[in-house]
C-alpha cells in the first residue's frame, strides 16, 4: 500500500500467528504498513500468501495442538523481548499481549477477550468429552487468570467494535476506545450479479456455517459457495470435516483462496451469507457492501453496527429464517448496490489511517507529558 507514516520512530506489532489469513491478519498488515512497524509472532506459514513489504519476524513456532498451541504462543511471548529495539509496541490477537510486561509504552488493539475463558465459555465446554472438559476446566481456569494479569500491563486499549468493548468493559473493567477495522473499498468492484450467494469465515464451529449449509439445503435453485480455512492446531480441523461431509449439491466448499479470486467471487456473487455467533465485527459484510452486494447475516454482535435495512436483512439464527430472507433478497439483488457502497465507505480504509495515527501520536505526547 506505501502509505506515509505520521510518526518518526521504530514500532512493532506483536500478533498471535498467521497460521490462516482472516480479518485479523489483514487488519494487521495494514496497521504496520501505515505506521512503518514491524510484524513480530510465533507461527509464519501463512505470511507468505500476501504480498507485502513488511518485516515479519518470528519468535518461534507453536505446538500444533489445542491448547497446547494457545499454551506454547503465549510462552514465546511472555518470554519475548525486543525492548532495545523499538520505540512503541501495539499488540492483536488474544495472546500476543503477553509480551506487555517488558515492552512499553503500549497498546493492545483487540479484536476481542479470549472467548472460550469468557463469553463462550460454556459453548466450548459443552463441545467437549468428559477427560476433554476436565482439561479444558484446568487450561481455562489457570490462563484466564494469567490472561487478567497481562491486560493490567497494557497501558491502551483499542478495540473494533461496541460489541467488544462492552465485553472488555465486563470482562477487564476498563474501558476502550472504538477505532473499527480498514476496508480498503477501491480495491472492491461489482462486475454481476451472478448465481451463487457467498460466505466468506473462518472454518471454525463458533462461525455457525452448518446453518448456511442446512439453509440452501433446502434452496436447490440457490447456490453457495463457502470461502475460509483454518489454522493447524486450532479446534477448526474437526468442525471443516465435519462440515464437508453429506453436503448438499448446491454447496461448494473452497477453503482459502488468493486474494484475487475472493474479489473475483464478491465481485460476481449476489450477495454475502453471514452467520456467526454474536461476531465481534465482521469485516465480509462490508467488503461485500464494498462490492455492492447485498447481505443476509443473523442478528448479532457486530453485523448489528454495520448491515442495515438499506443493505441488506438481520435475521435470526435459523435456518429457516436465513433461507427466507436469501430468497427475498435474490428477487432483486441490484435494488440495494447504491445503499451498500455507500454505506461501507463509512468503513473505508482512510477512517482507520487517520483515527489509528491520531491516537498513537496523542498517546505518545500524553505520556511524554505526564512524565516530566
Amino acid at each position: 500500500m506505501g502509505y506515509e507514516p505520521a510518526v518518526s520512530m521504530k514500532i512493532a506489532i506483536f500478533h498471535d500467528y498467521f497460521g490462516a489469513i482472516g480479518g485479523g491478519e489483514r487488519v494487521v498488515l495494514t496497521l504496520a504498513d501505515i505506521l512503518n512497524a514491524d510484524i513480530i509472532t510465533t507461527d509464519t506459514e501463512a505470511a507468505g500468501r500476501l504480498s507485502t513489504d513488511v518485516t515479519v519476524r518470528s519468535l518461534g513456532s507453536t505446538v500444533k495442538m489445542p491448547p497446547l498451541k494457545q499454551i506454547s504462543a503465549t510462552r514465546l511471548f511472555a518470554s519475548a523481548d525486543c525492548s532495545r529495539d523499538y520505540d512503541f509496541y501495539i499488540f492483536t490477537g488474544n495472546w500476543s499481549h503477553y509480551a506487555a510486561r517488558c515492552h512499553h509504552p503500549n497498546l493492545w488493539y483487540c479484536y476481542t477477550p479470549v472467548r472460550p475463558f469468557y463469553d463462550l465459555y460454556e459453548t466450548f465446554l459443552s463441545r467437549q468429552g468428559f477427560l476433554a472438559r476436565q482439561a479444558f476446566r484446568a487450561w481455562t481456569g489457570i490462563h484466564r487468570r494469567h490472561d487478567q494479569r497481562s491486560v493490567r500491563e497494557v497501558d491502551q486499549i483499542i478495540t473494533i467494535s461496541e460489541n467488544v468493548r462492552q465485553r472488555i468493559k465486563q470482562y477487564y473493567g476498563r474501558d476502550a476506545t472504538i477505532i473499527y477495522p480498514p476496508v480498503d473499498t477501491s480495491r472492491y468492484r461489482c462486475k454481476e450479479y451472478g448465481d451463487f450467494w457467498l460466505s466468506v469465515n473462518r472454518l471454525y464451529p463458533e462461525k455457525r456455517i452448518d446453518l448456511q449449509i442446512e439453509a440452501f439445503r433446502s434452496m436447490p435453485d440457490e447456490r453457495l459457495i463457502i470461502v475460509g480455512g483454518y489454522a493447524a492446531g486450532d479446534h477448526g480441523g474437526k468442525y471443516a470435516e465435519h462440515i464437508r461431509q453429506n453436503l448438499p449439491p448446491n454447496v461448494t466448499i473452497l477453503g482459502e483462496v488468493p486474494e484475487d479470486q475472493l474479489l473475483d467471487l464478491y465481485a460476481r456473487c449476489r450477495g454475502l451469507v453471514c452467520t456467526a455467533l454474536d461476531e465481534d465485527f465482521g469485516m465480509t459484510p462490508v467488503e461485500a457492501m464494498a462490492s455492492g452486494k447485498p447481505v443476509v447475516a443473523v442478528n448479532e454482535g457486530g453485523f448489528c453496527e454495520t448491515v442495515t435495512a438499506e443493505t441488506g436483512m438481520l435475521v435470526s439464527a435459523d435456518p429457516g429464517a436465513v433461507s427466507e430472507a436469501v430468497r427475498m433478497v435474490s428477487a432483486d439483488p441490484k435494488a440495494y448496490r447504491d445503499a451498500c457502497i455507500t454505506r461501507a465507505k463509512d468503513f473505508d480504509i482512510a477512517h482507520f489511517i487517520t483515527a489509528m495515527q491520531k491516537t498513537v501520536i496523542e498517546f505518545l505526547m500524553l505520556r511524554e507529558d505526564t512524565s516530566h
